[in-house]
C-alpha cells in the first residue's frame, strides 16, 4: 500500500517559543494552572477549555474524548456530562483518570491525573441552568452513548421536550446529568523545545497542599 507524500512520518514542528524551568512556575500548581489558562485566553485559543478526559473501565479497556472544562479551584478541575455515558459508566467502576489540555498556538500541554467524584446536587443544577436552554433540552434528550436506530430518535424527543419546556421555562435537571470533579495528584505542565528536548515540569502531591516539583526529561 503506498501514500502520497508528504507521509505522516515527515510531519514534524520545532517548538521555538518559549522555556520552562522549575524557577520560572508557581509554588501552587493551581495558580500556574490559572496563568497558562488566562495566557491561553488572551491569545484567543478556540476552546481554551477543551481537554481530553481518559478513562478506562473496570477490565482496564480506556477510552478517551474531548471535554469542556467548566470550573477549576483547589478542590479539583470539573467537567458536566450524562452519568449514563461511556465516562459515567468507566467512572463509576474506576473512579482513576487523566486530563490533557493542548495549546498547540503555545506550543504547551497540561497533564493532569486523579481521582474523580461527582459534583453536589447544587453545583450540577446551578451549572445545567446557565447553560443556553437549547443546550438543557439537548441533554435531556440524548441516552448519550447509548445505541439508538437514527437520528430522528433524538430529533422526535427533542421536539417533545421543546412543546413541555418552550424557550424562556425552566428545564428540570435530568437525574442521569450532572458534575464529576477531579482532584487530582499529578500536574504537569509541558513546554515544547527545540530538538524535542521539550521542558517538563511536575507538580506530585505529597499531602493536600503539599506539592513536591521536579523536572522530568523528554
Amino acid at each position: 500500500m503506498s501514500f502520497t507524500k508528504p507521509s505522516l512520518a515527515d510531519l514534524r514542528e520545532n517548538y521555538t517559543k518559549a522555556g520552562l524551568s522549575v524557577e520560572d512556575v508557581e509554588p501552587d500548581p493551581f495558580l500556574q494552572f490559572k496563568n497558562w489558562m488566562d495566557e491561553a485566553i488572551a491569545n484567543h485559543i478556540v476552546d481554551a477549555n477543551a481537554m481530553t478526559l481518559a478513562t478506562a473501565d473496570k477490565d482496564g479497556m480506556p477510552s478517551a474524548r474531548i471535554v469542556l472544562l467548566k470550573h477549576y479551584d483547589r478542590d479539583g478541575f470539573c467537567f458536566f456530562t450524562n452519568y449514563t455515558s461511556q465516562k459515567g459508566k468507566d467512572l463509576a467502576n474506576n473512579p482513576h483518570a487523566a486530563l490533557v489540555l493542548h495549546w498547540k498556538e503555545l506550543e504547551r500541554q497540561i497533564c493532569i491525573r486523579g481521582t474523580v467524584h461527582k459534583t453536589s446536587h447544587q453545583e450540577s443544577e446551578s451549572y445545567f441552568h446557565m447553560r443556553p436552554h437549547g443546550s438543557q433540552i439537548g441533554a435531556t434528550a440524548s441516552p448519550q452513548s447509548h445505541q439508538i436506530a437514527d437520528r430522528s430518535v433524538i430529533e422526535n424527543r427533542e421536539v417533545e421536550l421543546l412543546k413541555d419546556y418552550p424557550e424562556g421555562t425552566t428545564v428540570p435537571l435530568p437525574e442521569f446529568w450532572g458534575g464529576y470533579r477531579l482532584d487530582p495528584h499529578y500536574i504537569e505542565f509541558w513546554q515544547g523545545r527545540p530538538s524535542r528536548l521539550h521542558d517538563r515540569i511536575v507538580y506530585t502531591r505529597e499531602h493536600r497542599n503539599d506539592w513536591q516539583i521536579s523536572r522530568l526529561a523528554p
